[in-house]
C-alpha cells in the first residue's frame, strides 16, 4: 500500500497503553535542554487526584495492559513515604496488568528507594548522558555536574539488585560517538538504552543542526554495536528492527490504519495533556491551554475521550493524516509527535520535522545500511 492509497480515516484511540503521571513539578537538577516549565517549584499531586487517575487506569486495564510512568519533574523529590501513598491508590489487579515505572536522574536514590522499587516492582529508568564530560548539561541549580551523584545512585541500584534502563540525550551524533555511547552504557549495567537526539521543544529553544550523513552514520554504528556485541539492548534499534521484521512478514502496512494511541499525561493538579509531557503546562494564543478536562471533574477515561473534540487535537490529527498521505515511513513512525511539530513549526498539522528526519528517517537509513552490509 502506497501513501496515496491509504483512505481509512485517522482515528484517536479512546484508551492509552502508556500514561505519564506527574507527582510533582519540582526537579532537583537544572538540565540545559529540559523542556518542562515550573520545575523550580514543588507543586505536589494530591491523593484525591491520584485516586481519580487510578480509577481511570483500572478501567483501561480491563481491556489492555497499562504502563504508568511517573515523570515530569523528579519523582523522587516527593520522598518514599508520599510516593508510596500515591501508589496505594492504584489497583492491585485487574484483568490486565498495571505496571509502574519512574523516570529519574538517580541523584536521590538510596537504600530506602531501592527497597520501595523492589517491594512495589517499580521499573526504573535513569536519565544520564554518559561520563562527566558527556553529562555536562545535567547540572544542579548551583551549576555543579551531577554525574558523580547519579553514578552513586546507580551503584545503589546495583547493590540491591534492582534492574534499570537508561535514557541518554546526545549532541553532535557521529559514528565514533555511537561506539563510545554503547560501550559506556554497556559497562554501566543497564538492561537497555534509549537515545534522544537534542530537540527543540517546550522551553528548550536550542536549534542544533547535524549533517544528515553524520546522523545516519551514528545510527548505523549504534545498530552495528547492538547487533554484533549483544551486551546492551538499544530501544530505538529494537523498535526499528522490529518494524523491518514486520515489513518482511508483509504485515507492516496494517499499522497505518490502526487508531492513533494518545500518550496522555496527568499533571500534578489533575489536568490531562492528551499528547504527553512535552505539551504539559503550555498554551498558545490560538488554542489556549494544551489540556483536556481535569480528572477530578470528568475522570481520566472521559478526559481522553473528550480530547478528540478539541480544535488543537483535531489539528494534530490532520497532521497525522497529512503524514499518512505523503510519507513512505508512516507505517513506522505513525505520524510523529504533535509536540515536535508545534514547537518546530508553530502548528500541529505539519508533516516532516527535524525530529522526524533525525530520529526516524535517519535511524531507518542506518538500519538499512547495517542490513546491507
Amino acid at each position: 500500500m502506497t501513501p496515496g492509497t491509504r483512505t481509512a480515516p485517522v482515528r484517536l484511540s479512546p484508551t492509552a497503553p502508556l500514561l505519564f503521571v506527574q507527582p510533582t513539578t519540582l526537579c532537583n537538577l537544572d538540565c540545559s535542554y529540559c523542556y518542562l516549565p515550573g520545575r523550580t517549584h514543588a507543586r505536589l499531586m494530591s491523593y484525591e487526584v491520584a485516586e481519580a487517575v487510578a480509577e481511570g487506569v483500572g478501567a483501561w486495564a480491563e481491556h489492555h495492559p497499562v504502563d504508568v510512568l511517573w515523570h515530569g519533574g523528579e519523582p523522587l523529590t516527593t520522598g518514599t513515604g508520599r510516593f508510596e501513598e500515591l501508589l496505594r491508590r492504584f489497583p492491585a489487579a485487574r484483568r490486565f496488568p498495571v505496571r509502574h515505572g519512574v523516570q529519574t536522574n538517580a541523584v536521590l536514590i538510596d537504600d530506602a528507594w531501592c527497597e520501595l522499587f523492589a517491594r512495589r516492582n517499580i521499573r526504573v529508568s535513569v536519565s544520564i548522558d554518559g561520563p562527566a564530560r558527556r553529562n555536562g548539561s545535567r547540572v544542579d541549580r548551583a551549576g555543579r555536574n551531577s554525574t558523580g551523584r547519579a553514578l552513586a545512585g546507580i551503584s545503589t541500584l546495583r547493590t540491591h539488585g534492582v534492574p534499570f534502563t537508561a535514557v541518554a540525550v546526545v549532541r553532535a551524533p557521529s559514528a565514533a560517538r555511537a561506539r563510545e555511547l554503547y560501550d559506556w552504557f554497556a559497562s554501566l549495567g543497564c538492561a537497555s538504552l534509549g537515545v534522544n537526539l537534542v530537540e527543540r521543544k517546550g522551553i528548550q529553544r536550542a536549534d542544533e543542526t547535524s549533517a544528515h550523513d553524520r546522523v545516519v552514520e551514528f545510527w548505523a554504528a549504534l545498530v552495528d554495536c547492538a547487533e554484533s556485541d549483544g551486551r546492551l539492548r538499544v530501544r530505538d534499534v529494537d523498535d526499528a528492527l522490529g518494524f523491518v521484521r514486520t515489513q518482511l512478514a508483509g504485515t507492516a502496512e496494517a499499522r497505518a490504519d490502526r487508531p492513533h494511541d494518545p500518550v496522555p499525561m496527568v499533571m500534578w493538579n489533575g489536568d490531562v495533556a492528551p499528547f504527553g509531557p512535552e505539551l504539559a503546562g503550555f498554551s498558545s494564543p490560538a488554542h489556549g491551554r494544551f489540556a483536556a478536562d481535569n480528572v477530578l471533574g470528568a475522570g481520566l477515561a472521559q478526559a481522553v475521550v473528550r480530547a478528540i473534540g478539541l480544535p488543537w487535537v483535531a489539528e494534530a490529527m490532520r497532521g497525522v493524516a497529512a503524514c499518512r498521505a505523503a510519507c513512505d515511513h508512516f507505517s513506522y513512525c505513525r505520524g510523529g509527535s504533535p509536540a515536535n511539530k508545534y514547537f518546530e513549526t508553530g502548528s500541529f498539522d505539519g508533516t516532516e520535522t527535524r525530529y522526524c528526519r533525525n530520529s526516524r528517517k535517519a535511524l531507518m537509513e542506518g538500519v538499512l545500511h547495517h542490513v546491507g552490509q
